[in-house]
C-alpha cells in the first residue's frame, strides 16, 4: 500500500467518524488560536507603546538635577539653570531643539470656573521635542520669552474645562492672581504613563520663574530639568556625549543625570516581548493538552479497531501500512485543527484591532510555526497508537482481541 492509499484511506475513515475527529481537534483548535491571538496582540501592545513613546517626542532625551553621589543634598547643589540649556542649544551640534522646564501645579480660573492644572514655563523648543501641535492660535515667541509676557497656550482638556464651546483666544484666565492672556490651544494627544499633556498650561519659562513661582538663583534662573532631541535617531548618543561634556564643563563636576527617552524604548521593547513570549509559551501549553487528547483518542480508536486492523493484516497488509495509515490520521487531526485554529486567532486578533487602541499583527512566521507544530504533535503523540495497532497479532485481532 503506497502513501496516497493509507492517505484516502485515513480520510475515508477520519470523515466517517466525524464527531468524534472534530472532538479530537478541539485541543489542537484551542491551542493554535490562543497562540496565534496570544503573538499577535503582544506584536500590537509592543507597537502601541513604541508609538505612544515616540509620539512624545523624536530622538528625545531628558537631563535631570542631581547623581548618585548627590542624593541627600539639598537641590540647590545640583540645581540646573536656563544658561546651561542655552548653552547645550548654542554648542552642542548633535542637538536640535532644547526644553527647559519650571513646572507647578496651579490653579487657573475663569469666570467662576476653576480647574487645577500643571502649568509648565518652557520655551518653544518644547514643540519639537515632545512633538506637540498647536489646534488654534499660536505658541509663544522668543520675544516673548524676553518681555515676560503673561500669555499662555492651553492643552485641549484644560480649555474645554474652562470656555466649553466658546473660543478661548484673547481671553484672560487668572493665576497666583494674575491675568494671562490665551493665545493658542494645543492639539489633543491623549495620556500615556501618568502623562497627560491635554491637561498642562504652557507659559513662557521666565514669566513662571518671574511672576509665577518667584525663582531667583545667582547663577541664573532655575529649572526643574530640561528636555532636548537629537539631530536624529542615529546622532542620540552624541547628543548625550555632548551635552554631558558642556555640563560638566559649566558646572565643574557632573551632578546631572542624562537619560535617552531611545533607552526607554528599549527596556519597553523588551518588557513587551518578553510578556508576549511569556503568554505564547502559556497558551502553547493547550498545544501539548491537545497532543495528549489526539493520542488518547486514537488510542480508543485502535481498541475499537483491532478486527478491521486483524482482516487488513491477514489478507496481506504489513505493520508498516498499518503504522503509516494511523499516524496519518494523527497528523491530519493535527495540521485541520491547526488551520481551523490559526484562523480563529487571526479573526480574534482582527476583533481586537477593532474594539481597542491595539494594532494586532500575526506575523507569517507565526502562522508556519504553529502549522508545523501541530503537525509535529501529530506525528509525535501519534506514533504510541499507530505502534500498538501495528503490533496487533491479526489472529487476536480477528477474533476481537480476546
Amino acid at each position: 500500500m503506497n502513501l496516497l492509499e493509507s492517505t484516502n484511506m485515513a480520510v475515508k475513515t477520519l470523515t466517517a467518524n466525524k464527531l468524534r475527529s472534530t472532538l479530537t481537534m478541539l485541543g489542537i483548535i484551542i491551542g493554535n488560536a490562543s497562540v496565534i491571538s496570544m503573538v499577535a496582540i503582544g506584536q500590537g501592545a509592543q507597537q502601541f507603546t513604541q508609538q505612544k513613546l515616540e509620539s512624545f517626542g523624536p530622538n528625545q532625551l531628558s537631563v535631570f538635577p542631581g547623581n548618585e553621589n548627590t542624593q541627600g543634598l539639598s537641590t540647590e547643589v545640583a540645581q540646573l539653570v536656563l544658561a546651561d540649556a542655552q548653552a547645550i542649544a548654542n554648542i552642542a551640534p548633535a542637538v536640535r531643539e532644547v526644553a527647559p522646564q519650571i513646572s507647578s501645579n496651579l490653579q487657573l480660573s475663569r469666570q467662576g470656573r476653576i480647574s487645577q492644572v500643571n502649568v509648565t514655563g518652557t520655551t518653544p523648543g518644547i514643540l519639537y521635542v515632545r512633538n506637540l501641535r498647536v489646534r488654534q492660535g499660536r505658541f509663544f515667541e522668543n520675544f516673548e520669552l524676553q518681555q515676560n509676557a503673561p500669555v499662555v497656550i492651553l492643552g485641549s482638556a484644560v480649555a474645554d474645562k474652562l470656555f466649553g464651546s466658546e473660543n478661548p483666544l484673547g481671553q484672560p484666565v487668572q493665576m497666583n492672581n494674575l491675568s494671562f492672556q490665551v493665545i493658542g490651544v494645543m492639539q489633543a494627544k491623549g495620556a500615556f504613563m501618568g502623562a497627560n499633556p491635554d491637561e498642562t498650561a504652557y507659559v513662557p519659562i521666565t514669566t513662571m520663574a518671574f511672576q509665577l513661582t518667584g525663582r531667583r538663583s545667582p547663577l541664573g534662573i532655575p529649572i526643574d530639568y530640561l528636555e532636548l532631541s537629537a539631530q536624529d535617531r542615529a546622532s542620540i548618543r552624541a547628543a548625550a556625549f555632548q551635552t554631558t561634556n558642556i555640563l560638566t564643563r559649566r558646572r565643574g563636576k557632573k551632578d546631572f543625570m542624562v537619560a535617552a527617552n531611545k533607552s526607554v524604548q528599549d527596556l519597553v521593547s523588551q518588557v513587551t516581548g518578553a510578556l508576549s513570549l511569556v503568554l505564547a509559551s502559556i497558551a502553547g501549553i493547550s498545544l501539548v493538552v491537545g497532543g495528549i487528547g489526539i493520542m488518547n483518542i486514537m488510542l480508543v480508536s485502535v481498541t475499537e479497531r483491532t478486527q478491521e486492523i486483524g482482516l487488513r493484516k491477514a489478507i496481506g497488509a504489513t505493520e508498516q501500512a498499518i503504522l503509516t495509515q494511523f499516524l496519518i490520521e494523527a497528523i491530519i487531526l493535527s495540521v485541520a485543527g491547526g488551520l481551523v485554529g490559526t484562523g480563529i486567532g487571526v479573526g480574534g486578533a482582527l476583533i481586537v484591532g477593532m474594539f481597542t487602541p491595539l494594532q494586532p499583527s500575526v506575523p507569517v512566521g507565526s502562522i508556519l510555526l504553529a502549522a508545523g507544530v501541530s503537525g509535529s504533535i501529530g506525528l509525535i503523540f501519534g506514533v504510541a497508537p499507530a505502534r500498538q495497532a501495528a503490533r496487533l497479532d491479526p489472529i487476536t485481532a480477528l477474533r476481537g482481541g480476546n
